[in-house]
């Protein structure tokens, strides 16, 4: 009974009804007026807390488990496709440090540094330690800032490149897993996880070219049109 199923699983009998109505748990089978479940659905609703917990919405596991019934894909395939696309882009990973290893890390640490880090968002105070999200964006604003540009502009900076990185990563991704789907090869996790490893250095070789292009030809424009000259003006009055 669903009093059974919830005591066996720990999942409340209105989560079940729930994921029932989208469609990710098979109705149970009805004798009489009592509703009986079976281990499949034992089976099933576990199967649903592990891909909650590697991120998955209800649609989407619904959408796998039908690719599943169907036999276009096993789930093993699928968890190992998805471990593949999931390794890291970059060896850029959050940290913990103490403060001697931020003022070792940082380097020249002027008096103040750490509460305009902490303002720029680029290290967080955790007790007696601090958390950085991105040593790599750390070490990228201490040298800006080393070479006469604000920690704060810094901040600006990465956050207007989110802005539009973002929704060009959808983009991209969009285009090039429907380019994987239409090969014949497709069918194979194998061939889309080598698909998706050729992209990475390939795709951030091809960022850095556009954007060093597009930054060179936005400064020469800038130079040109007078406007760093009128900045300099504006900050002499």
């Amino acid at each position: 009974t669903i009093d059974e199923l919830t005591a066996a699983t720990g999942v409340p009998s209105r989560t079940i009804r729930y994921y029932q109505s989208k469609g990710t748990l098979d109705k149970p089978e009805i004798r009489g007026r009592v509703a009986y479940y079976s281990q499949q659905h034992v089976e099933r609703l576990q199967l649903i807390a592990q891909l909650q917990d590697r991120g998955l919405s209800i649609r989407a596991i619904r959408d796998l488990f039908q690719q599943m019934d169907r036999g276009e894909i096993s789930l093993n395939d699928w968890l190992g496709l998805k471990d593949e696309i999931q390794q890291p882009w970059l060896d850029d990973q959050p940290k913990l440090m103490e403060q001697d290893e931020l003022e070792e890390f940082v380097g020249d640490m002027r008096p103040g540094m750490i509460a305009d880090l902490e303002r720029s968002r680029l290290i967080q105070r955790k007790g007696n330690q601090f958390y950085v999200p991105s040593p790599a964006l750390l070490r990228i604003a201490v040298n800006l800032e080393q070479n006469g540009i604000d920690l704060e502009a810094s901040h600006q900076g990465a956050e207007i490149m989110r802005k539009y990185i973002e929704p060009m990563a959808r983009d991209l991704v969009t285009v090039y897993i429907r380019d994987i789907s239409s090969h014949d090869e497709a069918d194979s996790p194998e061939h889309v996880a080598n698909a998706m490893n050729a992209l990475r250095p390939m795709g951030l070789d091809a960022i850095q070219v556009i954007f060093g292009h597009e930054i060179q030809r936005t400064l020469r424009d800038f130079v040109d049109s007078g406007k760093l000259a009128e900045f300099r003006r504006k900050k002499r009055r």
